[in-house]
């Protein structure tokens, strides 16, 4: 794999399903997606029954509780080692530019590698790759149980890059007919089309780099975002994926402590994680809200009064109509109080925060959550995209849906970089079926 040190990038030697397979079968959705609905990953089983298929190579994470999890981890090494002897995949090497059409737009992306090296998700880091959102260390160890000793990766990884004049990625667009198509298909479950092509013009692929290190500039970088000279610059941000990337690099510190050559284990496969970049500008991304569904909510004392005690005369519950005059008052907010919505088997409601305790309304809630469930006021919480699951989950008996407004993606690389990470699970790059699929593999063997 070529690599460059300066921008903490390389250019992934990527592994296809081989030709004739089935890709409508190949590709499924990123494992971290619809958790809370067994019966989609129940139809993803069965619609992909027989085939070969990513389903067999990945842990969705609804399933991440089930009691003899070694025994799925075991099967998934199984199958990736049965594809590799089958000789399922073919090699190629260059960056591969990805094009997700859903709906009317067309998402552009670019396989790569990055450095993990260059990575820190700790709050507060400075590094060039950095993460964008609070990551929960404790979803940290079930996550490398699952990738430790694979042979393989298969990414799920979305990373963030601010090129508002579109240098990067707008040229190799633009040039689709120099590239050697890949694939061309119809994600299953209506999920939209997907397209990818690799770069095979040294030129074109010379650019990329140079655009790349460009971004880089220190002096540029400062004069960007109104810093003072000499500042660490901030490359590459999180989208999704941030919990997979901080597992990766996890087994990768392992992996150097244990090393009996230190210098050797730096040209290791496991330095680096495949990810998908796009660009933050990309007309057809859109952040969305990640919504809060709580399980099995106490009675005593109570949700509504446990919000009452904790943010005191800051504090206001209003009543809603329905569930549209509840998005549509979250959603048009502007300034304080802060607005969130409350949906309970009974009704909607607006919560309305006049002394939050963070800048977003998702900080101020989750606060709130987190000294929630400490005290048990729910059984559960779990993290949801769209308007319909919340209202759904949230109208079931004992739940509780809290429906939040989404944030501004232009405010993201500026407030990661002033304020540092955001609290987990602020934005969605699109809602669920939008999320990537596992296509491209890499071996880290």
């Amino acid at each position: 794999m070529r690599t460059f040190d300066s921008i903490g990038m390389g250019i992934p030697s990527v592994l296809l399903p081989r030709p004739g397979l089935d890709l409508n079968r190949w590709a499924v959705i990123a494992c971290d997606q619809f958790t809370s609905e067994p019966d989609y990953w129940l139809k993803v089983q069965e619609y992909t029954q027989g085939a070969p298929t990513s389903f067999n190579l990945i842990y969705p994470e609804v399933y991440l509780g089930e009691k003899d999890s070694d025994s799925r981890i075991r099967r998934i090494r199984t199958f990736m080692k049965q594809y590799l002897d089958e000789g399922l995949f073919e090699e190629r090497t260059g960056f591969v530019v990805v094009e997700r059409q859903v709906g009317r737009q067309t998402r552009r992306g670019l396989m790569v590698c990055v450095d993990l090296e260059r990575y820190n998700y700790s709050r507060g880091s400075r590094s060039l790759i950095r993460a964008t959102e609070g990551t929960i260390l404790e979803r940290i160890p079930p996550r490398v149980r699952i990738r430790e000793g694979a042979p393989l990766e298969l990414p799920h990884i979305m990373i963030l890059v601010d090129d508002p004049d579109d240098t990067v990625i707008g040229p190799l667009s633009s040039n689709r007919a120099a590239h050697e198509k890949l694939y061309d298909f119809e994600l299953m479950m209506g999920s939209g089309h997907l397209a990818g092509f690799r770069v095979i013009d040294p030129k074109l692929e010379d650019g990329v780099i140079r655009s790349v290190e460009k971004l880089a500039e220190s002096e540029g970088f400062a004069r960007k975002y109104g810093l003072p000279p000499g500042s660490p610059v901030l490359l590459f941000a999180m989208g999704d994926g941030n919990h997979s990337l901080a597992t990766a690099k996890a087994i990768w510190e392992k992996t150097k402590e244990a090393a009996a050559d230190p210098a050797a284990i730096l040209t290791s496969p496991l330095r680096y994680a495949m990810v998908e970049l796009v660009n933050l500008y990309d007309p057809a991304l859109r952040f969305e809200p990640i919504h809060r569904i709580l399980f099995d909510v106490l009675s005593d004392p109570g949700l509504v009064k446990s919000l009452e005690r904790h943010f005191g005369a800051g504090f206001r519950l209003q009543p809603a109509a329905g569930l549209e005059p509840m998005t549509r008052e979250v959603e048009d907010q502007k300034g304080f109080p802060q607005k969130v919505g409350l949906i309970l088997p009974t009704g909607f409601s607006i919560v309305e925060f006049s002394k939050p305790d963070f800048v977003l309304p998702v900080g101020t809630l989750q606060n709130f959550l987190d000294a929630f469930l400490v005290d048990r006021g729910a059984r559960a919480i779990d993290y949801v995209h769209g308007t319909e699951p919340v209202e759904s989950l949230g109208r079931k008996p004992g739940n509780a849906g809290f429906f939040l407004p989404a944030m501004n993606k232009t405010d993201l690389f500026k407030t990661v970089i002033q304020d540092g990470a955001l609290p987990r699970k602020t934005f969605s790059m699109g809602e669920a079926k939008e999320k990537r699929f596992y296509l491209e593999a890499r071996k880290l063997f």
